[in-house]
């Protein structure tokens, strides 16, 4: 029976489950036991190799050393632009095979060299408070599922073995803050949860058939997420067949924070007979003491056995030969791969304000001063889960490189205030920057954040509030340096590089640009926008607030007064906004037979990309308070070009979810809209129109 059962394990032309199932007999207890770790041993006497599950695939394969780096997650989002999504993906998933077997080759089985990638993060970025918000595809559940699924095709591939596997993190009601996440108890309404918090989840796992998903450390209406019946019940509901595991230690927060149990085995026991299949930390290193004390079963071990030998055999990893094994290490930052890269970067970057300043008329510059503290940085470009690009093209980069006159540099300032003595750092240096401009025909001023103030608990640097931000502000440095260029008295552009909302309260610049944090080609993307190469055409996928005083208690997970959907007042910039050089808007609008028919025209003198956006509005008893986001189309237009487009209206577009949480439709007659933003008041006062349709079920 033992020769049998290796032989059709090795067998491809059975099933994964029916492989799985096999070689998971082959091994004993402690041996399956010890596959549901992370870092997984070899069992050399079956020639099984060690593995480590734990891979990172954010925005270009991160913490492998040298690869392709893609704007972070939100600046993707921020391009509306499914399609390019994909491919940003599609490399990735190229490059770690490409690593996989190079390090496989030399013997390398460690940390970050796996096929296992624990990317997209599609929670719902509720609160811009929270730090790690720009991992994320943005506040609204349909861009964010649409996002998602791009990404774990792309990931995935479509060959007869997979090519990465993705992983969809972290299920489900995650989002800050930080410092309490190891403890904290989110409480949500079953409408919220199907309305807001699901609906990502369950199209990456019906739709996408994502491999794998990651629990979040945090509790979710009383039970911890990596071992909650209501969201493993949820998975069983949608027919997932992949992978469960923990986010990085959260099973021993079980016993250690939540005090939900009382042992580290007491902690495995619970996670796994929920459900989570491999334990990323050390608690499952207690599995068999739970078994010892009678805590889990035989066959609890074994179904999880199981379920990770599946993943690993769909990635081909048993088998003799794959369509991906002979990807050489040279797939590695291509020029095609950077191209990809400075595509996204210039989709993402969106203009939030224009006075007629840009583009540039280099033929009436001789000076530019490019001042502040994310001009020439790197960290402003990466965000965090990056890789280390093999080249660089910082903002200062970008302009020198564009700028055929004087281009003069000055820091300002630091990013923020100093650690140690709690003083401003280099405050001498506002002096030069004031000394820059006044040189200079016109200013680009270079401000933001990195991953040192907004990123995850726990990382090295966060200076604020484990990662989260405190406010919507920019650092006390740098509003003192905004306000001494403006008053310089120089035409100035204000270039942002944050990764959420933040009011820059720079009323008299002239130009407002948000690059998020734009890839290692960001500099060069930015340079093309400033000189009027290419038009900007990136629209904002969170709402950006006037104040986060407004807002509601950061750890209030009920969504009233929150993004686009349910938001009453405070909105400084709304979501789906971005300007171009040129004037596109729609003219018309039909819906027949379950698609929108759109003319769009630009009837601006500049050629330009947008996003015609699609909205609808219901009035039934259970429906938001606000339109929601149902269609997006990137569309290029010349001067003076009009087209008609077609978007598809998916059926869910008309449903809404009782207090129950059934979602189904209610109402009978819905408003669609049109537009290049939403149909908000806001919108309309920054010059931005919608045309609408009613629809009758």
């Amino acid at each position: 029976m033992a020769n049998e059962n290796i032989k059709r394990y090795l067998d491809t032309s059975l099933t994964a489950q029916e492989r799985a199932e096999a070689l998971a007999d082959e091994l004993t207890t402690e041996e399956q036991a010890a596959q549901l770790r992370y870092d997984a041993p070899a069992v050399e006497r079956l020639g099984i190799p060690a593995y480590n599950w734990w891979n990172e695939g954010l925005h270009g394969l991160a913490r492998s050393g040298t690869a392709t780096m893609f704007p972070q997650a939100i600046g993707l989002a921020a391009m509306f632009d499914t399609e390019l999504v994909g491919r940003a993906a599609g490399i990735t998933s190229e490059e770690a095979r490409a690593k996989y077997n190079a390090y496989r080759a030399e013997g390398d089985t460690d940390i970050y060299k796996g096929l296992t990638l624990w990317a997209p993060n599609i929670n719902i970025f509720r609160d811009p408070r929270w730090g790690r918000g720009h991992e994320t595809y943005g506040e609204d559940p349909y861009l964010t599922s649409e996002c998602g699924k791009a990404f774990v095709r792309g990931i995935q591939g479509d060959g007869k073995v997979l090519k990465a596997a993705a992983c969809a993190k972290h299920f489900a009601v995650h989002s800050g803050p930080e410092a309490d996440r190891h403890c904290f108890d989110a409480k949500i309404s079953a409408k919220e949860m199907e309305e807001t918090y699901l609906p990502a989840f369950e199209a990456l796992v019906r739709d996408a058939k994502v491999e794998g998903v990651m629990g979040a450390y945090n509790r979710v209406n009383g039970e911890p997420a990596c071992a909650n019946s209501f969201l493993m019940d949820k998975l069983k509901e949608w027919g997932f067949d992949g992978y469960f595991v923990s986010d990085c230690w959260a099973v021993q927060d079980f016993h250690m924070h939540h005090h939900v149990t009382s042992t580290p085995a007491e902690s495995a026991a619970m996670a796994l007979k929920a459900g989570c299949d491999v334990n990323c930390g050390c608690t499952y290193m207690n599995l068999l003491t739970a078994l010892d004390e009678g805590l889990i079963t035989k066959e609890d071990i074994r179904r999880a056995c199981v379920h990770v030998l599946r993943t690993r055999i769909r990635l081909g990893m048993f088998d003799e030969k794959t369509e991906y094994d002979d990807i050489p290490y040279t797939a590695v930052c291509t020029e095609e791969s950077r191209a990809v890269s400075l595509d996204c970067a210039r989709r993402s970057i969106v203009m939030l304000k224009n006075d007629g300043i840009l583009p540039l008329d280099i033929a009436k510059l001789k000076t530019i001063a490019v001042i502040g503290p994310n001009a020439d940085s790197r960290a402003a470009l990466e965000g965090n889960y990056n890789g280390r690009a093999d080249r660089y093209v910082t903002f200062l980069d970008g302009i020198m490189s564009e700028f055929p006159g004087r281009v003069i540099f000055a820091e300002g300032c630091h990013l923020y205030k100093d650690r140690v003595s709690g003083l401003a750092q280099a405050g001498d240096r506002y002096a030069e920057a004031v000394a820059a401009a006044k040189c200079a025909d016109a200013v680009v001023l270079c401000v933001g954040l990195d991953a040192t103030i907004e990123g995850e608990e726990g990382d090295t640097g966060n200076e604020f509030s484990s990662g989260d931000k405190r406010d919507l502000e920019l650092p006390e440095p740098q509003r003192i340096l905004i306000q001494k260029i403006l008053a310089a008295g120089k035409p100035t552009v204000i270039v942002t590089a944050a990764g959420s909302s933040v009011n820059v309260h720079a009323e008299s610049a002239n130009a407002l640009l948000h690059a998020w944090y734009p890839g290692s080609e960001g500099g060069k993307a930015l340079a093309e926008i400033l000189f009027g190469k290419i038009s900007p055409s990136g629209k904002l996928p969170v709402t950006f607030y006037e104040s986060a005083d407004k807002l509601p208690d950061f750890k209030d997970y009920y969504m009233k007064n929150r993004t686009y959907r349910f938001t009453e007042n405070n909105v400084l910039y709304p979501f789906g906004y971005g300007l171009t050089y040129g004037n596109v808007r729609c003219t018309s609008l039909a819906c027949r037979d379950g698609t929108a028919y759109i003319t769009a025209e630009n009837a601006g003198s500049r050629s330009t990309e947008d996003v015609v956006q699609l909205y609808i509005k219901d009035t039934s008893e259970f429906a938001v308070p606000n339109v929601s986001l149902c269609g997006f189309k990137r569309i290029h237009l010349d001067a003076g070009e009009s087209k008609e487009i077609a978007i598809p209206v998916p059926e869910r577009a008309f449903t809404a979810v009782s207090e129950s949480g059934e979602r189904k439709i209610f109402g009978s007659r819905f408003t669609l809209y049109a537009g290049t933003s939403q149909p908000d008041g806001k919108s309309r006062s920054l010059g931005s129109e919608c045309v609408s349709a009613e629809i009758t079920l």
